[in-house]
């Protein structure tokens, strides 16, 4: 789960990482009353989801209340690649000396985390490791030990800081890496990490990921969700605990296993070429367990996506027979009746093929087309998706 630019700046601020004064507002009139509490200038920044705001027109500096409130007018609704705004914050301004970045995430390669600090920031940090790679400093770490001082000095030398500098900065980074373990993130980065006018170190814009594997632990982070933004089909989905991702194409898809499914999703992408480019729509494994009641779930949820023309199921029968697949499919389109209007293209393999195969060639549903191979399935869902 990623949070809002606001709610990154108040984790920080909880476990003791230098920020400065930060207020949300969903108004106009809010803004104002928030500039007039910080006092001074304040940035009016759109909070959303997404990078590029500044060249949106979404941060905007104020040196009066008034100025807030017009700013914030002017943002509020601003549609940013996409994303509508809600809200905004206002923050305090600060005089800045300098521009760093730094960041924390999960190597998957090396099985470690990754320490990333410039003395760079501000800018595009991707356009910065591909054009100058040598000012991006990488630094791996044992997550038993952490972010200690020592490490973080080291973090910052490597980076290339004076020696005096790095005390100061080790401190935020091992304050950032406290943020980082403890609110089991995936990924906290500061961008830019300033050095003011007086020479103290600020984090002036976070970027946190939750690790919504760790919600168990993490009871709090419940209330950081916006489920304004929260796709409606994918919260449906997540209703009835079902593995779904919404895209944005024409052919749903249903399999068992993710590997299973990546693979159908490459399969279909690769047909809908010759069929009007028709894509994927959705990324939905209904896991070993095929039953009716869970076919059932699936498929309301694709056939509720009004972009999806089609409907791909590619089962291959482990433990979960291929024949128990079958009476789910059946019996699932029982159960949503006139609901379900859409073509399905069936292709099973595996346990009990041909006894799946039989059950589906009886029911003879006028909306099953049944397909021996992926790549046949593929073809046919994508075609009917182009009708």
């Amino acid at each position: 789960m990623d949070l809002y630019e606001y709610q990154a700046r108040d984790l920080f601020e909880a476990h003791g990482v230098p920020v400065l004064a930060g207020v949300v507002a969903t108004t106009p009139e809010e803004a104002k009353k928030a500039a007039e509490q910080i006092g001074g200038t304040v940035v009016i920044k759109a909070q959303v989801k997404v990078g590029g705001r500044g060249k949106a027109g979404g941060v905007k500096l104020a040196k009066t209340p008034q100025e807030a409130y017009e700013h914030a007018q002017a943002i509020l609704g601003m549609d940013i690649k996409g994303h509508i705004v809600h809200r905004v914050m206002v923050a305090q301004g600060a005089e800045i000396a300098e521009e760093y970045y730094f960041s924390i995430l999960l190597d998957r390669a090396e099985r470690q985390y990754l320490a990333m600090c410039s003395k760079e920031g501000g800018v595009e940090i991707e356009q910065l490791a591909e054009e100058s790679p040598e000012k991006l400093a990488r630094v791996n770490f044992d997550p038993n030990v952490g972010v200690t001082g020592s490490i973080g000095g080291y973090i910052a030398a490597k980076a290339g800081f004076d020696a005096a500098d790095a005390p100061a900065l080790a401190k935020v980074f091992k304050q950032l890496w406290k943020v980082f373990k403890e609110e089991d993130a995936s990924l906290v980065e500061v961008n830019p990490l300033v050095r003011t006018g007086d020479g103290r170190i600020i984090a002036l814009d976070g970027k946190v990921t939750l690790d919504e594997n760790a919600a168990f632990r993490q009871p709090g982070h419940a209330e950081l969700i916006d489920e304004s933004s929260v796709d409606p089909l994918e919260a449906k989905a997540a209703e009835h605990e079902l593995n779904y991702v919404k895209l944005d194409g024409e052919v749903g898809i249903i399999g068992n296993g993710a590997g299973l499914v990546m693979s159908t999703l490459d399969v279909v992408a690769y047909a809908g070429e010759a069929h009007g480019s028709v894509k994927p729509a959705n990324f939905l494994d209904i896991g070993g367990g095929a039953s009716a009641e869970v076919m059932a779930h699936g498929l309301d949820v694709i056939l509720s996506d009004s972009q999806v023309k089609s409907v791909f199921v590619n089962v291959f029968g482990g433990i979960t027979s291929c024949d128990a697949v079958a009476n789910g499919i059946v019996k699932a389109l029982d159960i949503l009746g006139d609901t379900a209007t859409k073509p399905l293209v069936v292709r099973l393999d595996g346990n009990n093929v041909e006894a799946g195969r039989k059950i589906l060639a009886e029911a003879d549903h006028p909306l099953v087309t049944t397909a021996d191979t992926m790549d046949a399935g593929a073809d046919k869902a994508a075609e009917l998706a182009n009708k």
